[in-house]
């Protein structure tokens, strides 16, 4: 299953923009309103609860400064990765695409493709904001 968000700009060079993202306490901003839990566990990994949803894991994968970021579940349960795409379009202007991948059977993924989407959709909104 993939799902990926529109561009969306943020007034922020990329390399500020993706300091703000690998700064993984900061996703605690960028999370939906109906968040019901949020910790960071260390600087690699961060633990989030939104209402009604089991707790998952997020751990930093991969980067590559100021282009990418891949935030991956620690779990095995459901391999998905997060990935944020950050293109330069001014010198303080960024553009971020996040794309959601994983595997899931096809039951699973009727389940889950609506939340996961609203929950992207979420962040990228919050992320015009920061």
């Amino acid at each position: 299953m993939f799902i990926e968000t529109p561009k969306t700009t943020v007034n922020k060079s990329t390399q500020e923009t993706f300091e703000f993202l690998s700064d993984l306490a900061n996703f605690e901003k960028l999370m939906p309103d109906n968040i019901d839990k949020f910790e960071v566990i260390n600087e690699n990994r961060f633990l989030f609860a939104l209402k009604g949803m089991p707790e998952i894991v997020l751990e930093r994968k991969e980067q590559t400064p100021f282009s990418k970021l891949v935030l991956g579940a620690a779990s095995d349960k459901l391999p998905f990765t997060l990935t944020a795409d950050i293109t330069e379009i001014e010198a303080n202007k960024s553009e971020v695409v996040l794309s959601f991948s994983g595997e899931f059977n096809a039951m699973m993924a009727m389940m889950i493709k609506k939340p996961i989407t609203n929950f992207i959709n979420a962040l990228t909104d919050k992320l015009q904001s920061i």
